[in-house]
């Protein structure tokens, strides 16, 4: 096949669009983050900051103030699903949560769960993600707490 400089031109083009079309949609994804009203408050009503576990499994009770809890992938104002972070710190902001050991998501809209945790010393925290388990803008998380596995 004999190349011409329209077809040169053409390839060009098409390359240039592709990326447009992918920044665009970065820039775009970037900026879509969802808002979260004024008061908005997220926490953990059980266990308790420094409470001693007997045995490794334990209830974790989630609460959520100004805010409703909705299923993932349901885009509805005002609401989002909790996901539990252990022994780990804040995942970046703008991004979508990590889903593994450490960041536990609940998007069947649940505000309690069951987990098990060898004995030591553990911290947990909450962070509310919208429909695409991003975080909020502002974010609504937890205080970091404290418990003990014995």
């Amino acid at each position: 096949m004999r190349r011409t400089r329209t077809s040169g031109m053409l390839a060009v083009l098409f390359v240039s669009l592709v990326a447009c079309v992918v920044l665009g949609h970065s820039r775009a994804h970037a900026a879509a983050q969802t808002p979260s009203p004024p008061g908005a408050q997220e926490y953990i009503i059980w266990p308790y900051d420094g409470a001693v576990i007997q045995g490794g499994k334990l209830w974790v009770r989630m609460g959520l103030r100004n805010m409703g809890v909705c299923p993932k992938g349901v885009n509805v104002p005002n609401t989002g699903h909790h996901h539990l972070l252990i022994d780990t710190d804040l995942p970046p902001l703008d991004q979508e949560i990590p889903s593994d050991r450490q960041h536990l998501h609940f998007g069947a809209g649940e505000t309690d769960a069951r987990i098990e945790l060898p004995p030591g010393k553990h911290t947990l925290q909450l962070l509310l993600g919208d429909q695409n388990h991003v975080p909020h803008v502002p974010p609504v998380y937890s205080k970091k707490i404290t418990i003990i596995v014995k």
